[in-house]
């Protein structure tokens, strides 16, 4: 489903408006919404447990594939943008299925139990290409054929739905029996907003987020426009890119959560933000899709290294009734400055060219990445005698 929504919720929006210029409109939609509902999600989470709101974010995100398929089909601009806000609602409830991955693990094998639940999404970077291209393979694309596919990504989402709803115990019981603490989350004081935010590492680990998560989508959700439209492929061409890509993110998280777990979550989170950047300003000189392709792969990569280490970071300084509310709030920014910044790419995508998403992405992610490395070394150098 990200994969689908990364692809062609763009082109879904442009083509029922009829406005290039508005580009990055759907895309900032789905991430916007997805931002505004992560929170309440999070703090759901922390009172409810993991499953429930889980549960019902891909319920949100069923109904809206059936509304986006329905205005793509119908040619409606306000029905595709509801599915379009239910869609991306349901994608940022269900990036905070980390959360529970958080609470089954003790601090020092975190990174790699998180990477372990995150893993599932390669069975998705799989199934998306496999499914999706041949749908549209040999089509205009056109409304009738979005909504064949939006139509299809629903499916995805109810089988997502069963698998959620069969997870016991809930995991964030798993949480309190690690801490030896089985009292309900009723029972326990909720610290405020400031003091989880005051705590050593979470700021850093929010920074890294914030950059990493908003770069990612924004690139990747322009990723169709700049394919499709500004090298001549061919429509069916976005899938095999936005699945490596996606396999960038989640192929090595096995392997990416055991390193960051030996190397520490800094190293990692500044390393991660330096791939990206790397990755990103090659999309300046590359045109093919072989080559886009392994740039995508190269950025999801990046994101898996300090997207993993922000969140066993934020994990490492929260109890388990408290995980969902700071990561949910992470989330919330992470969200809106992704939201911003595909709307602001997909202006400067049409006026300017790939050089200005290119450009500015490398250098979003490249001023976090020399911060948190400098404010490393002079925490160590506090820290000597």
């Amino acid at each position: 489903m990200l994969q689908l929504s990364a692809a062609v919720a763009s082109i879904t929006l442009v083509l029922v408006l009829d406005v290039e210029g508005l580009v990055g409109l759907g895309p900032a939609i789905a991430l916007g919404s997805g931002a505004l509902a992560a929170f309440p999600a999070g703090w759901a989470m922390d009172r409810f447990g993991r499953i429930r709101p889980l549960a019902a974010g891909f319920l949100t995100g069923i109904a809206g594939c059936g509304l986006a398929a329905l205005g793509s089909a119908i040619e409606s601009a306000p029905v595709v943008l509801l599915g379009l806000v239910a869609v991306g609602a349901a994608s940022g409830v269900s990036l905070l299925a980390r959360t529970a991955a958080g609470d089954m693990y003790p601090p020092e094998r975190r990174a790699r139990g998180i990477g372990l639940v995150l893993f599932g999404a390669v069975f998705g970077a799989i199934l998306g290409p496999a499914v999706f291209s041949p749908l549209i393979s040999g089509h205009d694309l056109d409304g009738d054929s979005l909504a064949v596919l939006w139509l299809a990504g629903g499916a995805f989402l109810v089988v997502g739905l069963a698998l959620v709803l069969a997870v016991r115990p809930d995991p964030q019981r798993i949480g309190m029996l690690l801490g030896h603490d089985e009292q309900r989350t009723d029972d326990h004081p909720h610290a405020p907003l400031r003091e989880l935010l005051a705590r050593p590492g979470v700021i850093p680990a929010m920074v890294a987020a914030q950059a990493s998560f908003a770069v990612m989508v924004a690139v990747m959700t322009l990723t169709g426009v700049v394919v499709v439209d500004h090298h001549g492929h061919a429509a069916d061409q976005v899938f095999p890119i936005i699945g490596a890509h996606v396999l960038g993110m989640y192929a090595l998280v096995i392997v990416v959560g055991d390193l960051i777990d030996r190397i520490g979550r800094r190293p990692a989170l500044a390393g991660g933000l330096f791939v990206m950047a790397a990755s990103v300003a090659s999309l300046l000189w590359i045109e093919s899709v072989p080559a886009t392709a392994v740039a995508l792969f190269g950025l999801g990569l990046g994101w898996n290294f300090s997207f993993v280490a922000a969140t066993a970071q934020m994990a490492d300084s929260t109890l388990p009734w408290e995980r969902g509310r700071l990561l949910g709030f992470n989330d919330l920014l992470a969200g809106m400055t992704g939201a911003m910044l595909a709307l602001a790419g997909g202006v400067a995508l049409d006026v300017v060219g790939v050089a200005a998403l290119a450009g500015g992405a490398a250098v979003l992610v490249t001023l976090p990445a020399l911060w948190i490395l400098r404010s490393t070394r002079t925490a160590a150098a506090a820290a000597r005698p």
